[in-house]
């Protein structure tokens, strides 16, 4: 079992847009055949399932303006379990370095982070906005995985590529696996399509899947040698005080944590991957043992749902996925993915048209029509 387990609830989710934004980003949109369940009750219940005891804690770290959907979620939770659960609201944006070094800060500094045996607190990240089957398979796997992070060093999540994927950064093995676990040779950036045939016919090479586990003292001094202007302005941080819920429901929602704020004006804006996790000297990966969706693009959301007919009136066209609260016709078309929605009020929203196969750049779409409009595009709630 792990001592800590943060889940990063930060982001846009631009690559769904309309459906998902700054407004109610991807984490809090219903997972695919789900209707009340968002990736982010997946991910809480992973957290729960790698977690134990009283000493045992769950970090979640979003930003501020998503703290009610959080606290929403949360409410449905037992009390007991709520208190193992801390929330820190990012004041800004400032990427996965900064997420994971305050959250490593809070776990060695808060009250009670000693645990009794004297034991190192290990920590495992995970992402708020993937799909992972079964849960158990997964729970498994991380707790076996947490006897070797004790004994220093950093382990990733692998997943064995089923495509030439170029959204994803991929890990290149060396070696032969021991009980699933290899030697990490190197990280790869998101390739291009030619190099990412490449690394699927090497057959060592896999996803990242972007979930990490490490003793909390070893990142700090990782950190600290490799990236430490992300890590120094929350070092400087005084030890947090519990600032409890207000409704009473047991949840500690860090809202007054003193210099947080400032620390994140002054922390660099860096990837953990490539501030920390590409220059360690000491990584293993654990190839998943489970099924794995990212679903962070149109292609990869619209693959895990039943084809809809709903509004949709076609003539002459074919493979095309509409999702729509009004009628959409389809003349002469194949290979689309069409997405309309209204926000909260009834107002059209926004709509995507986009080919098959292209989704990836949904993301440019979304910073065209912000740079557009001057302000945030309005964003949906309703999905």
């Amino acid at each position: 079992m792990f001592s800590d387990c943060v889940i990063m609830a930060g982001g846009s989710g631009a690559r769904l847009w309309p459906a998902s934004g700054n407004g109610r980003p991807k984490q809090f949109m219903p997972l695919p055949g789900h209707k009340e369940k968002t990736f982010f009750h997946a991910a809480l219940d992973r957290a729960v399932a790698v977690t134990n005891g009283d000493d045992a804690r769950i970090i979640v770290v979003a930003g501020r303006a998503h703290v009610p959907y959080i606290k929403e979620i949360c409410a449905g939770y037992p009390k007991g379990r709520l208190r193992r659960i801390t929330l820190i609201p990012e004041p800004k944006a400032k990427n996965t370095a900064a997420a994971v070094a305050c959250a490593a800060v809070f776990a060695e500094r808060s009250p009670g982070a000693a645990l009794p045996d004297g034991a190192p607190r290990c920590m495992l990240v995970l992402t708020s906005d993937h799909i992972i089957e079964p849960e158990a398979d997964f729970a498994k796997q991380a707790r076996a995985l947490a006897p070797l992070v004790r004994q220093g060093g950093l382990a990733v999540f692998g997943i064995p590529p089923r495509y030439p994927e170029t959204g994803y950064g991929y890990i290149e093995t060396a070696g032969s696996a021991r009980d699933g676990v290899f030697a990490v040779a190197s990280f790869r950036e998101k390739p291009d399509r030619v190099s990412a045939e490449k690394y699927l016919q090497a057959g060592n090479f896999f996803w990242n899947s972007g979930m990490f586990a490490f003793r909390t003292d070893f990142i700090l001094n990782e950190f600290r040698e490799n990236a430490a202007g992300v890590l120094s302005p929350f070092e400087k941080l005084a030890a947090p005080v519990p600032d409890r819920n207000r409704d009473g429901s047991g949840l500690n929602v860090l809202e007054n944590w003193q210099g947080l704020d400032a620390a994140y004006d002054k922390t660099e804006q860096v990837p953990f991957d490539i501030a920390v996790v590409e220059k360690c000297r000491n990584v293993i990966m654990a190839k998943a043992a489970f099924d794995w969706h990212d679903a962070g693009s149109w292609d990869e959301y619209v693959s895990l749902l039943p084809i809809r007919d709903e509004n949709v009136f076609s003539v002459g066209s074919s493979s095309c996925f509409v999702d729509s609260p009004v009628p959409v016709g389809l003349c002469g078309v194949d290979d689309l993915i069409v997405i309309v929605r209204n926000s909260e009020n009834g107002e059209l929203s926004g709509v995507l048209v986009a080919k098959k196969g292209e989704t990836q750049r949904v993301k440019e779409i979304a910073g065209l029509i912000e740079a557009g409009n001057g302000k945030k595009a309005k964003q949906p709630t309703d999905f």
